[in-house]
């Protein structure tokens, strides 16, 4: 072991030597030089030209980094600066400063530092040709270094010290920090997590259990010329303490001293080493020469509600019972329910709308919330009594029960394996039928009685068949001329011819709302009354336009479009409608929570707790990603605000009043219309004359959000700091200072949670629609599927 240090340590020193070298000699970059996407060159080359340091593509913006070069468009980004911030565009530089400072200039006033120096007079800078970039002074003694901050890879010669940590890439295509990261501890061992901020150690899914206690000084070290790695301890003559076993990498020796060997943090949460060599045509060739662990090993490889498991020995993540698929294209992002899902109403014992599905050869890694010594079939009922039950785990005769979301769960074809349990309803939200997930088998009959028994039933149903379809051609044909009649008393609304909606008369609404005694509110454009249909059984919301005829009518026409032929649980469903003569009415469902204005700014005593203010915002993104996304065509809603969300018995929340919704052609995303809305949760665009997007509905979602999370209004006057009158300005002042928690007094809340939730609201106003996240994002985003970025402060004029 002391033969290997001192070769280790000789080698270290030997790479420090060579980087002086390089440093010296190599192709220097001067003050004062700039590089741009678009012109020649885009780049700043090492030496041998094997690596690279200047703009690359990704999507249709740029990002500044580091690549190797491969073989025609196979280049390897092997470090990015600031990879979390969204791409820049072509009209973007980069400069090496006269001050030696690399700076990326955005705009014509917005800059970002890449490099700078805090301990002497920078001279030049330069990509040496182990791809460390480097600032330097006129002796050659590098004063920074792009290898002190890795992103998801190390290269030869490179170290990750005590407390560093790599943090994977969200994609093969995407270099923003992804879900997995792998970090060397202090005591000594290198775990891999994954990267939300809520890990403990029981969510670690390899080690090199190099456990020292503290007190030293360790790191990994990657060879320059060979692809071992080692995790040494500074403090004992840079002893060796973990290596990876001799036989993996005893076929993976150098191909000369052109190969160059990196260590990465893929993707897909795996910790490989790969070698990047010329084979015997000269063509650049890569490989990966040892691995850390299976795909399937990685926890959160598959999303919430998915298991991993192999097709054609490839890793392949597939939904749980009850589930589909967030994302048909991208398997791994998990899966969502699919059937109603009651919770823990009615005392939480709703068994009839349950029943358990047991999978064979699984394994679960995740700690169940709870376990008790039962049998195994009173194992199945405990999780099915349980309203927070989502499965149930039958291992060493103790059952164990697992919340949702699922997570940590594959399928096992060797080792130890059991049987798990899980809960799925009985109703499916696609078809509203029960759902079957075990069909039963065919009937085979061979009996001739049977036979002729089921012809004649075959041929009795045709006749009752051709006999109805005669009586309802008839009854057709003569409603057909009545509701003919109808529509030439009410004239034509000019209204698309898909939507089918009932037509009710005056009389009719005048006797249902008792002469429109009851006003439940009042709008711009005229009232809405509490009345009832079918003898009371079914509450209605009448709504009567009677001022300014014109604008009325309009405000008529649009909602009819808007949501005619709309229908998902989180908008107010429009039932019907009245147009006789001037009289204009519109009848909807009735909401007996009343509005969400009232609910989070009215008696502190009604206000909905942390987890219904939560489960409100999730259901006001959903709408809105209806409207955006899964409608025909798009609607923008344009007056997103409290006073158009309603809320039914439940505090389900509905969005209402599309009087202002502007509606898009299938394949338009923009449109210019005149400014409409409401003050305060208007996007800066609607001031700009610029084209208006359904990104307008975002902005006033985010306002919004931030005013369900603190029960407060974006604005008001009588506080007692002048920090305070804007809702919006408050939260990203106390986000920054990292003081969340005095906006939330007297409450309990989960701190994580809380943060990614008012991240959200920040990203929403942003002044730029571009930064601003779709209803989709916004959707994973809440339900904890993806992560949520550091967003930047919205602009005070904005907000």
């Amino acid at each position: 072991m002391a033969t290997v240090a001192s070769n280790v340590y000789f080698l270290l020193l030997l790479s420090l030597l060579r980087e002086r070298f390089e440093a010296a000699f190599a192709n220097q970059i001067t003050l004062g030089a700039s590089l741009s996407p678009t012109i020649h060159p885009t780049s700043w080359r090492s030496s041998s030209g094997r690596f690279a340091f200047g703009f690359y593509q990704q999507g249709n913006g740029f990002k500044v980094g580091i690549w190797l070069f491969g073989d025609d468009a196979t280049n390897t980004i092997v470090w990015t600066s600031n990879r979390d911030e969204p791409p820049v565009s072509s009209s973007s530089r980069l400069f090496l400063t006269r001050n030696g400072e690399i700076l990326l200039q955005i705009g014509p006033r917005q800059e970002k530092r890449i490099a700078h120096s805090d301990n002497g007079t920078v001279h030049s800078a330069s990509l040496l040709d182990s791809g460390n970039l480097v600032l330097q002074d006129r002796s050659s003694n590098i004063l920074w270094q792009s290898f002190d901050y890795p992103t998801d890879t190390i290269l030869g010669g490179q170290v990750l010290r005590t407390g560093d940590r790599l943090l994977s890439s969200s994609s093969n295509t995407n270099q923003s920090s992804g879900r997995f990261q792998l970090k060397m501890q202090d005591d000594g061992n290198l775990v891999m997590y994954p990267a939300y901020p809520s890990t403990t150690p029981s969510d670690a899914y390899w080690a090199t259990m190099t456990v020292n206690g503290a007190g030293s000084k360790f790191y990994l070290s990657l060879e320059n010329t060979s692809p071992y790695l080692r995790i040494l301890d500074a403090n004992r003559s840079n002893t060796v303490i973990w290596e990876p076993n001799d036989t993996d990498l005893s076929t993976s020796s150098s191909n000369g001293n052109n190969t160059i060997y990196r260590a990465a943090i893929d993707y897909n949460g795996v910790f490989r080493v790969y070698a990047h060599f010329d084979d015997k045509n000269g063509k650049r060739q890569a490989r990966s020469v040892w691995s850390a662990l299976d795909v399937c090993d990685v926890k959160n490889f598959c999303g919430f509600n998915s298991y991993c498991t192999y097709i054609d020995d490839k890793p392949f993540c597939d939904c749980l019972p009850g589930t589909d698929y967030i994302d048909q294209s991208q398997n791994n992002l998990g899966c969502v329910r699919n059937f109603s899902d009651v919770g823990c109403r009615n005392g939480g014992d709703n068994t009839d709308l349950y029943s358990m599905f047991g999978m064979s050869s699984m394994s679960w890694s995740d700690a169940p919330y709870f376990e008790e010594p039962i049998p195994e079939e009173d194992c199945q009922s405990s999780c099915l009594k349980d309203c927070y039950c989502g499965a149930a785990i039958y291992k060493d005769e103790r059952c164990g029960k697992q919340k949702l979301p699922l997570r940590y769960v594959r399928r096992q074809t060797q080792g130890s394996s059991y049987t798990i349990y899980f809960k799925v309803g009985k109703v499916s939200l696609k078809s509203n039928s029960t759902s079957s997930f075990i069909p039963e088998p065919p009937i085979k009959t061979t009996s001739k009685k049977a036979i002729l028994l089921i012809t004649l039933l075959i041929l009795g149903f045709a006749i009752l068949l051709c006999s109805a379809i005669a009586i309802s051609g008839h009854l057709i044909y003569r409603i057909g001329i009545l509701s003919y009649k109808r529509l030439l008393e009410v004239g034509d609304l000019g209204l698309n011819e898909g939507i089918t909606l009932r037509l009710f008369s005056y009389n009719e609404l005048k006797k249902a709302t008792n002469g429109f005694k009851q006003e439940l509110g009042k709008g711009s454009f005229g009232s809405v009354y509490k009345g009832s249909l079918d003898k009371g059984r079914r509450l209605i919301a009448v709504k009567r336009l009677e001022k300014l005829v014109e604008e009325g009518e309009r405000e008529f026409q649009a909602e009819m479009r808007a949501i005619g032929k709309t229908h998902h649980k989180n908008l107010v469903r429009l039932l019907g409608y009245c147009a006789e003569g001037s009289k204009r009415l519109l009848v909807f469902e009735y909401m007996s929570g009343g509005s969400l204005e009232k609910l989070i700014f009215g008696d502190s005593t009604r206000r909905p707790d942390w987890d219904q203010r939560r489960r409100i915002a999730l259901d006001i993104a959903k709408g809105l990603l209806y409207l955006h996304e899964e409608c025909g065509a798009p609607i923008i809603h344009c007056d997103i605000k409290p006073q158009n969300i309603l809320m039914d018995e439940f505090w389900t929340a509905k969005i209402s009043d599309f009087g202002l919704a502007k509606l898009l052609m299938p394949d338009q995303t923009r449109t210019f219309t005149v400014v409409r809305g409401t003050r305060g949760y208007l996007a800066p665009e609607w001031q700009k004359n610029t084209p208006i997007t359904v990104k307008t509905d975002v902005y006033s979602y985010g306002i919004m959000l931030l005013e369900i999370l603190f029960c407060r209004r974006n604005m008001v006057i009588t506080v007692s700091h002048p920090e305070q009158v804007v809702l919006s300005t408050w939260v990203c002042n106390c986000f920054v200072r990292r003081e969340l928690k005095k906006l939330v007094i007297g409450e309990e809340v989960d701190n994580t949670l809380l943060e990614n939730m008012v991240k959200v609201g920040l990203w929403c106003i942003q002044d730029e629609p571009f930064l601003r996240p779709s209803m989709k994002s916004v959707v994973l985003m809440l339900e904890g599927i993806t992560d949520v970025a550091i967003p930047p402060c919205p602009s005070p004029d904005s907000m």
